[in-house]
């Protein structure tokens, strides 16, 4: 295996790209960037110097993902989705020193212009809709919509909605899998994989 990057794209001296990962049309990767093993960078990507991307990623067209934002494997970045590294930011103040960490946990996904403001968590296999502002933690499997963020439902790792409510207690299977989930004390744990 090798990497495949396409003749307009920057990759910058020092940068660390996996076997089998794809870097496309006008992609600038800096010299500190960590990306492991099968991502797929879109056109028109950045990657700051202090990221990390876990394999399998795919980070759709025109997402910049600036410094401090760790991405674990297996997560969707969808087209136009934001990460911020400062929380109140100025022209004329200087805060590179003020950066805060956005982690995305394992199997993610983050849909088309929604806006990830920094120093929040997104959980497992969480789904945040498109265009949606998320400033707050999210649960594991956790939907999110709007602006801000809240959460209506909950989301299997296949990605199918599950019929639970968004608190309290209940046990559901996944309808595309047949994966067991139980909600306790609003938190929702696979139990079992499906066949």
């Amino acid at each position: 295996m090798s990497v495949f990057v396409h003749p307009s794209a920057i990759v910058d001296e020092g940068a660390q790209i996996g076997d089998g990962s794809r870097v496309w049309h006008f992609v600038h990767v800096c010299a500190g960037a960590r990306i492991g093993q099968g991502v797929s960078l879109g056109q028109g990507v950045f990657v700051g110097n202090r990221v990390m991307i876990g394999d399998g990623c795919k980070v759709q067209n025109n997402v910049s993902v600036y410094d401090n934002v760790t991405l674990e494997e297996g997560v969707f970045c969808g087209p136009s989705m934001v990460f911020t590294n400062v929380h109140n930011p100025r022209a004329l103040v200087e805060r590179k020193d003020e950066y805060r960490d956005t982690l995305v946990r394992r199997g993610a996904s983050l849909g088309a212009n929604c806006t990830i403001v920094c120093g929040v968590t997104i959980g497992a296999f969480a789904f945040v809709g498109a265009g949606a502002v998320v400033s707050r933690d999210v649960p594991n499997f956790a939907l999110m919509v709007g602006v801000p963020a809240r959460q209506i439902g909950w989301i299997s790792a296949y990605g199918a909605r599950l019929d639970l409510p968004v608190t309290g207690t209940g046990e559901t299977r996944c309808p595309a899998t047949g994966a067991l989930y139980r909600l306790r004390d609003g938190k929702l744990n696979s139990v079992e994989t499906g066949p």
